[in-house]
Parts: C-alpha cells; sequence; structure tokens
C-alpha cells in the first residue's frame, strides 16, 4: 500500500485502502510520525484512507511553481506486514499477461511441432490425406462436444446468421486443411512448410486484385525475398513432387480466403477463440465427410488401415490418435492466442512457428537438405518476417 502526504495550499493527502475518516477541523500530523507539521484545510474529500499500520519509506520535499510560493512533502509509505512499498498493481497484471502470452506461444509450438510428425509417421504408413484430414476434425469436434455437455467449456451462444457466416470461412478451412495433408504425404514436411511461408504474397495478390486494397511500399518489396526465397527452395528440392507442391501452394491461398471470410462476417460476433474453432471444425467436418468418402472410399481405407498396422503393429493406431488429438489442440490454442495478442504479434509468432516445425522435421526425419536449399528457406522465412513488420 504506497501512501503519499502532500503539503499544499488546499489539502494533503494520504491514500490508503479501506477505513476514510473525514475532518471537519484542521488537523496537525504530529512529529511522531517523523513528518513535519502540516496544517490541512477544510476539505470535503476523503484525506485519509488506512487499513492496516504504515511504515514511512521516504520523503521528499520539493518546491512547485514560483507564483504558487508552497511546497510539497510527499511521503511514501508500505504495511507493517511488509518489508517493502508495493508495486503498482499494473504492473503485476502486465508481467501476468506477459507470462501468459508466452505460456501461449510456447505451447502452440510444442503441439504444432508434435502434431506435424505424427501426421507424417501416419501418412508415410497410411497414404490416405483425405480419411486423415477428416479424422483431426472429427477428433476436434468430439472434443469440444464432450467439453460442452459436462461443462468443461461453457458452449456458444450462436443462431442461424452465424453458421450462415461460418460456413464460406469452414469451406476455405476444409479446402485448406485438405490441400496441406495431401501435400505432407507427397513431400517432406519441411518443403511443404517452406512453400506455405509464401502465404502472405498470396494475402497480398488476393487483397489488392480482388478487394482492392492499397499496401505501403514496404509491404511489396517483401514479396521480392517471399517469393524468391520458395522458388529457390522449391527449385533445389531434391524429392520435389508437383502434387505436394501444388497442395501447398493451394493451401495457401485457401487459408487466405478463409482468413478473408473470417474477418468479414465475425464482425461483432461475440464468441471466444477456443469456441470459434471449435464451431470451425463442425462445419468444416460436415463438408469434408462426403467427399472424403467420394475420392478414396471405405474400401481403400480398410485396405490400407490393415497394411498399416501388419508392418507398424498396434503403434499405429497411437500415432493416428495423436496426431488428430494434436492437431485440434495447437489449432485451439493458436485461436485462443489471438484473444490477448495483437495480429502482428501472432503473426511474428506464426513464423518462428514454422521455423521450429522446419528445424524438427529435418532433425527427426533426416530429411537431406543441401545448402542453396536451406539458404532458399532462410530467405523466405526472413521475408516473411519482414512482411508482418511493414504490414503493421
Amino acid at each position: 500500500m504506497i501512501c503519499t502526504v502532500k503539503q499544499s495550499a488546499i489539502a494533503p493527502m494520504i491514500n490508503g485502502s479501506d477505513t476514510i475518516f473525514r475532518r471537519k477541523s484542521p488537523l496537525t500530523v504530529q512529529r511522531s510520525l517523523c513528518l513535519p507539521s502540516i496544517t490541512v484545510q477544510k476539505n470535503s474529500k476523503p484525506i485519509l484512507c488506512v487499513s492496516k499500520p504504515l511504515h514511512v519509506s521516504s520523503i521528499e520535499s520539493f518546491s512547485v511553481s514560483k507564483p504558487q510560493k508552497e511546497s510539497l512533502i510527499t511521503c511514501k509509505a508500505y504495511e507493517a506486514d511488509r518489508s517493502q512499498p508495493i508495486q503498482a498493481e499494473g504492473t503485476k497484471s502486465e508481467v501476468a499477461r506477459k507470462v501468459k502470452i508466452g505460456i501461449y506461444f510456447a505451447t502452440w509450438w510444442a503441439l504444432n511441432v508434435v502434431f506435424n510428425i505424427y501426421n507424417k509417421k501416419v501418412l508415410n504408413a497410411f497414404p490416405y490425406p483425405w480419411l486423415t484430414s477428416t479424422l483431426s476434425l472429427a477428433c476436434g469436434s468430439l472434443i469440444m462436444l464432450v467439453s460442452w455437455a459436462t461443462r468443461i467449456a461453457e458452449a456458444p451462444k450462436t443462431d442461424y446468421e452465424f453458421w450462415k457466416t461460418l460456413f464460406p470461412v469452414a469451406l476455405a478451412h476444409t479446402i485448406g486443411h485438405v490441400a496441406a495433408t495431401v501435400s505432407m504425404s507427397k513431400v517432406a514436411v519441411s518443403f511443404t512448410h517452406i512453400i506455405k511461408s509464401g502465404e502472405p504474397a498470396f494475402s497480398v495478390l488476393v487483397s489488392r486484385f480482388l478487394l482492392g486494397e492499397a499496401f505501403p511500399a514496404g509491404v511489396y518489396m517483401s514479396l521480392i525475398p517471399i517469393i524468391g526465397g520458395c522458388a529457390l527452395a522449391a527449385v533445389t528440392e531434391l524429392n520435389f513432387n508437383m502434387t505436394g507442391f501444388m497442395g501447398a501452394m493451394i493451401s495457401n491461398l485457401a487459408f487466405v480466403f478463409r482468413n478473408i471470410f473470417s474477418k468479414k462476417g465475425m464482425k461483432g460476433k461475440s464468441v471466444s477463440g477456443m469456441n470459434y474453432y471449435a464451431c470451425l471444425s463442425l462445419l468444416s467436418l460436415l463438408i469434408l465427410t462426403p467427399f472424403a468418402i467420394a475420392v478414396e472410399g471405405p474400401q481403400m481405407w480398410a485396405a490400407g488401415w490393415q497394411t498399416a498396422v501388419s508392418q507398424i503393429g498396434p503403434h499405429f493406431v497411437w500415432w493416428v490418435v495423436a496426431q488428430s488429438v494434436f492437431y485440434h489442440l495447437y489449432n485451439q490454442v493458436s485461436y485462443m492466442s489471438l484473444d490477448e495478442i495483437s495480429p502482428l504479434t501472432f503473426s511474428i509468432g506464426n513464423t518462428m512457428k514454422r521455423i521450429s516445425v522446419i528445424v524438427s522435421s529435418i532433425i527427426i526425419f533426416h530429411t537431406p537438405v543441401q545448402p542453396v536449399n536451406a539458404l532458399g528457406a532462410a530467405i523466405a522465412i526472413l521475408g516473411t518476417f519482414l512482411y508482418s513488420q511493414a504490414k503493421q
């Protein structure tokens, strides 16, 4: 509890917390408190608040402006059961907020790395990306339905208009999710994420030519290293596959439209980040399921499942469960972090996430990387970082 005493021509004040004493007559603060004599004039405002004994920690005396010809005495104090003055509550809350954001970021990156590792393991043994994508959405939807039913999480209050505006977002999310999974089934995880780091280029081009938005010159300049780095990485990729490359490109375009639809449709909607992504998963699952059955089908899934289990063993089932659960968790945490941070901070965090995924996948899967390929990846990621800075 900080206590301040000021001597002025108006009235001194000691700030405390609970009990308020009002003085109707002049008051003299005794010298036993180690303070100079201060005469308090009549004032209708509260001048003393005390809940615990206070110890004086410092006294400062200085003069104000010359025309007023008066002086101020500032006395800082702390409660008797404390050894030092209390920090301002604003400082504590800001520190707590930064710690919370740091936990969000660390959890987001860790979950994303784990998902990509298990996702690639599943796709290597079970090359059916449509079913794998469907299981990821189904697992997340089931987790949230159970959470709402058991009241672990508060169910969102939605209406027809909400789901109507969410539909184009879910459609773009579904296309982007499946395209990325198809890409990872054909090429290395690191290559997919290098190409996906070019998403800002698609964002600028779509916003400029379809929406008519204008950007500062720095934004356009940042696209040069992004496009150049992605092109250099693609040309020098040892295990290049056109299907994998196009899957990553389609994923970029789809996620750009998802972000655009989300910004337009969710204005004024009071749904938390966690519940918003849960609703998005449910609607995406309904969209994706019939297409997954039509493209691959139960017969292919059954044959592929038997082959994978016979080759890998019971661990394969754990891989499928892990990649589905971690996919939902990392996306949920990323949407929850959007409630706490600015778009710029989120963009920087997303760039750092890609670096962690690329490096960890290269180490774990022993992906062969040429120096010029690594240079292309570094240039593309640097361009992504510059883009996030220039856009803000």
